[in-house]
């Protein structure tokens, strides 16, 4: 490991950066690097300019992929290597504004119907009952459930923070049957291979073995049952500020884009099509045929 890479991963560590951000962090300087054939503190301005354009109209990466690789090559010029003028060079990206799709509840059952294997069912279900991110999901332990008061707590999730979700009484009846049948002593859900906690990717393939299995063809993904939690919270008449909470939001304003994915307004608003009279249409076409 060279020394620049080193002195990244310290001043990741030091601002408490998250495992996963560290490595995308590194991803993007190491690309850039390897785009050239260079030390990236080689690379110049235009050099860098022209890397970007190249991420951006040759390798066509999404908003969301562009944001982390931008971020991950301002903090190394930024702080690594203390230029703030190659930092601020890189332009600001565009955030996405597309909206995430939604379970109804018939998915959802039927996803959790099908999946036999119980401990497969139980991670489907804890992730949307609790509304967690799979990296908080796998990362559960058995003393983290919470019977008494009926919570879950999540221990060091995204940016480092601690919080508590609710607890479903039909998932604590289902998670005492797997007590039993697993007998699990520290991780809630263990891999199978070691001791340690499951793998993101084992977590990920379940959710979409099961998806297919049932022939779910929206645009969803494992993620998309904490969307799913809290939509169908917000429809449930619950205040966007406990959901922001339960959540783990920093801003309400993340929070509040599930107000544009929730159907409990737009159910009450009535169609301009259903206020037409078109009880003669039939005779209409018939004039027309």
């Amino acid at each position: 490991m060279s020394a620049l890479r080193k002195k990244m991963i310290r001043d990741l560590e030091l601002r408490r950066f998250s495992v996963s951000t560290q490595k995308s962090y590194i991803a993007a300087v190491r690309g850039l690097a390897k785009y050239y054939m260079i030390s990236p503190d080689k690379v110049s301005k235009e050099q860098l300019l022209d890397y970007v354009h190249f991420l951006t109209t040759k390798r066509k990466l999404s908003c969301s992929s562009l944001n982390v690789a931008s971020a991950g090559l301002r903090f190394f010029y930024r702080e690594t290597l203390a230029c703030n003028a190659m930092a601020v060079a890189i332009p600001p990206r565009k955030n996405s504004r597309k909206l995430p799709e939604i379970f109804s509840h018939n998915e959802l059952k039927r996803l959790f119907v099908s999946t036999n294997n119980l401990k497969h069912r139980l991670m489907l279900m804890t992730a949307y009952s609790g509304g967690l991110r799979v990296s908080e999901l796998i990362h559960l332990r058995v003393r983290d459930i919470d019977s008494e008061r009926m919570t879950i707590r999540i221990k060091n999730g995204k940016g480092g923070k601690d919080r508590y979700t609710i607890l479903s009484q039909r998932l604590l009846a289902e998670l005492r049957c797997y007590a039993k049948a697993y007998r699990s002593q520290f991780w809630l859900f263990p891999s199978q291979r070691s001791n340690g906690s499951l793998n993101r990717r084992t977590a990920q393939v379940i959710f979409e073995q099961a998806k297919e299995r049932v022939g779910i063809t929206k645009n969803v993904s494992f993620h998309s049952l904490r969307h799913t939690f809290a939509t169908h919270l917000l429809e449930a008449g619950v205040d966007i500020r406990t959901i922001q909470i339960l959540l783990g939001h920093s801003s309400i304003t993340t929070t509040a884009r599930y107000l544009h994915v929730t159907r409990k307004d737009i159910k009450a608003v009535k169609s301009p099509l259903d206020m037409f009279d078109l009880s003669d249409t039939d005779r209409l076409k018939r004039l027309n045929s």
